[in-house]
């Protein structure tokens, strides 16, 4: 399945969304052109994709659409307006999805309506290939996990000279107007610890729910502690 430069490219620009088919969740992208058009689709186990160019659109349809004559570009006009909406968590109402997976591939089934008569669409995916998968999942997870590791590095670093201001300004005799704002010194190797286990509770809790997880950027409570910091200093300085 040859995958035109165009298609690839915009592509690559789409996001992923969590799509769901009955009790099976997926990840999927899309990208619609004038001719033709990318869907990639996983479920995290495997990945699948589908790209057509304009001819073998025209040919599917006259094999799924016997009464419908309109042309390429009405159809895939149509698709997208069904596939978008997906994607963007808010199916059609008229519009019913649902998968069949097998070891050669998977087939995703539309079925809608277009000029006030039935439409119908499959998605033939077959497995993706080893560098479209690094290409768009591997590699942008790994560039995400490492922006990620190192907004928590500097987070941690924001708290830790906020702890020395606030240290500083203790010893110059300040002293907090309200007393539910004094914390314990921020301890690095246990906030970490705390970090990886509440971020782990998480992972596991939502895909328990079958829905798609993203790394947490900074923990709630490692949050917590630096805007309570951030008040503490203000009275401080006030005082």
């Amino acid at each position: 399945m040859e995958v035109s430069e165009e298609l690839e490219s915009g592509l690559l620009t789409q996001p992923w969304a969590s799509v769901h088919f009955g009790e099976s969740a997926f990840l999927a992208k899309v990208c619609f052109r004038d001719t033709g058009y990318i869907l990639l689709i996983s479920d995290l186990s495997s990945v699948w994709y589908e790209s057509v160019d304009t001819k073998a659109v025209e040919q599917r349809s006259k094999e799924l659409n016997k009464r419908l004559t309109v042309n390429v570009s009405s159809f895939l006009n149509h698709l997208c307006n069904l596939m978008c909406p997906l994607l963007a968590g808010q199916p059609a109402p008229t519009t019913t999805f649902s998968c069949n997976r097998s070891a050669s591939g998977l087939i995703l089934h539309v079925k809608s309506e277009l000029s006030g008569l039935p439409f119908y669409w499959d998605f033939h995916c077959c497995p993706a290939p080893l560098e479209m998968v690094s290409r768009h999942l591997v590699r942008p997870l790994i560039r995400m996990n490492l922006a990620l590791q190192h907004q928590v590095q500097e987070l941690i670093s924001l708290v830790l000279q906020k702890d020395a201001e606030i240290e500083d300004y203790r010893e110059s005799g300040a002293t907090l107007s309200r007393d539910r704002l004094r914390t314990e010194p921020f301890q690095e190797e246990t906030f970490q610890q705390n970090f990886m286990t509440e971020a782990l509770r998480e992972r596991l809790e939502i895909s328990a729910m079958g829905k798609c997880v993203a790394s947490p950027g900074f923990s709630p409570s490692g949050i917590r502690q630096l805007l309570n910091q951030e008040e503490r200093l203000t009275i401080l300085r006030d005082g």
